[in-house]
């Protein structure tokens, strides 16, 4: 297990270096800099392009930032004046997790519920009104559920906020656009996991021992079908951090995903800088503990890990 940690550490701080480097390159690479304006005179350009240092040769500014990086600095914004990255993505991400901590709950409840259900009633009425809403979940973007439920739930209905206002009533919507595709995903995957467990000579046997089937369902079932549902939860976390960018937007959320796309047509070179890192190590970071969680719920793959460790 150690040396498993050890070799995904590695992997991870490689990852790192590479996102930031092609980033950078990426960035750089674009005609133009941040302070293009017609209306800008040359003297003050200069001065702004040296006082950001943007006029130091690209090895230089890229041997900077990752003396700052590795400090936990991300810079300063080139367009938000005297706000640091760092501040703007610790003010800007809590919202983000709210709504994509709420879209992931509700997405794995509703999700895994009605993937078993669905299971548990092959070819009958809640089977196929579990796929019918699998479907449509797949098929229509977030940004699309987005808008209809702001237009049925706040316009028409005011039952809702329009637009966000800080509150959990206004949280509602965002977190059931954004994890409306994650809930079909699950749907499916739970139904078919759930279909081939129930199948297995186990489950018989433990129905052939008396167990009612509920019993059968709690404890041999759902532990081995939602196995492979853990895979996917790394893939989910990226699907929310990328969803929240769109809704964010639509219901003016003050969350990362505003600030990341402000940087981009700003060309607030830190900034961007700032929340992909931010954004990159995030997701590791959750893939890595999804995958020590593999243990913990199969003893087979903790036992593979210590007879190689």
């Amino acid at each position: 297990m150690r040396r498993y940690i050890a070799q995904r550490l590695v992997l991870m701080l490689v990852s790192i270096w590479a996102v930031v480097t092609v980033t950078f390159v990426l960035m750089h690479a674009i005609p133009g800099n941040p302070f293009a304006d017609p209306r800008l005179r040359p003297e003050i350009l200069a001065l702004m392009m040296d006082k950001y240092g943007l006029n130091d040769p690209l090895w230089e500014q890229y041997l900077r930032y990752w003396g700052n990086l590795l400090q936990g600095d991300l810079g300063v914004s080139l367009k938000n004046i005297g706000q640091s990255v760092n501040r703007m993505i610790a003010e800007g991400f809590p919202w983000s997790a709210w709504i994509g901590g709420q879209a992931l709950v509700f997405a794995l409840v509703v999700g895994l519920t009605l993937g078993t259900i669905a299971a548990l009633n092959r070819n009958r009425w809640p089977d196929y009104t579990a796929m019918v809403i699998a479907v449509l979940g797949v098929s229509v973007p977030s940004f699309v559920i987005a808008v209809f439920a702001q237009w049925l739930f706040a316009v028409k209905l005011k039952l809702v906020p329009v637009l966000w206002n800080g509150t959990f009533v206004a949280s509602i919507l965002p977190s059931l656009a954004l994890g409306g595709t994650m809930l079909a995903t699950l749907v499916r995957m739970m139904r078919t996991q759930m279909l081939d467990v129930m199948g297995q000579d186990y489950i018989n046997t433990a129905r052939a021992k008396g167990l009612s089937q509920g019993e059968v369902i709690w404890r041999h079932a759902l532990r081995n079908a939602i196995l492979p549902i853990v895979t996917i939860l790394g893939p989910l976390v990226a699907g929310i951090l990328t969803g929240t960018v769109v809704i964010e937007a639509i219901f003016g959320i003050p969350g990362l995903g505003k600030y990341y796309v402000e940087s981009v047509y700003q060309r607030d070179y830190p900034l961007i800088l700032g929340t992909t890192v931010f954004y990159f190590i995030f997701l590791i970071v959750a893939n890595f503990l999804v995958d020590l969680s593999y243990g913990i719920i199969d003893p087979r793959i903790r036992l593979t890990n210590r007879a190689r460790g």
